[in-house]
C-alpha cells in the first residue's frame, strides 16, 4: 500500500471567522458594524421594546375564529345530485359529500344561484330566491 493510492477522506473544515483581516472573514466577522446584534446573543423573536405578539392582541390564539364561523353556502345547482322527491337536510348533504361534517357544524344556507330541475323537499335555511325556484319546480320548503 502506498500513500498516493489511499482514498481521499478529507472533509472541508468550517470557515474560521474573526481570525485576522487576511482570512476573508476578519475584523467584524460578518456581523456588520456595531449594534446589539454585533455584540451579544439576541433572542430569535426579538423585535424591540415590545414583543410582536403583544402588538397584535387580536390575532392571538389558534386560528382566527371570526373568519371560520361563517356558515357554508350551497347553490341550488348543487342540489341536482339528489333524486326527485328527496327530503334534504344536513345528514343528507353530509352523506352526499356536498358539505363536510366540520362545515355543517357552522351551519348551511342555500342560495338561489343556478337552476333546480327536480322537485325536492328542503328542511334548511335558504334565501327568498332559492325558495321561489324550489317551489316553482314543484318542491316544498319546510321550516326554512
Amino acid at each position: 500500500m502506498q500513500l498516493n493510492h489511499l482514498p481521499k477522506v478529507k472533509k472541508n473544515s468550517s470557515k474560521r471567522i474573526s481570525r485576522g483581516l487576511g482570512s476573508g472573514k476578519g475584523k467584524t466577522g460578518g456581523r456588520g458594524s456595531k449594534g446589539q446584534k454585533a455584540r451579544g446573543k439576541v433572542p430569535i423573536g426579538f423585535v424591540g421594546s415590545l414583543p410582536l405578539y403583544k402588538k397584535l392582541p387580536l390575532v392571538r390564539g389558534k386560528g382566527n375564529r371570526k373568519k371560520s364561523t361563517r356558515s357554508k353556502v350551497i347553490n341550488l345547482s348543487d342540489l341536482n345530485v339528489f333524486p326527485a322527491k328527496t327530503i334534504i337536510d344536513l345528514p343528507k348533504l353530509i352523506e352526499a359529500k356536498v358539505v363536510t361534517q366540520k362545515q355543517a357544524s357552522f351551519g348551511v344556507k342555500i342560495l338561489g344561484k343556478g337552476e333546480i330541475t327536480k322537485a325536492l323537499t328542503v328542511k334548511l335555511p335558504l334565501s327568498k330566491s332559492a325558495q321561489q325556484k324550489i317551489e316553482s319546480s314543484g318542491g316544498k320548503v319546510e321550516n326554512g
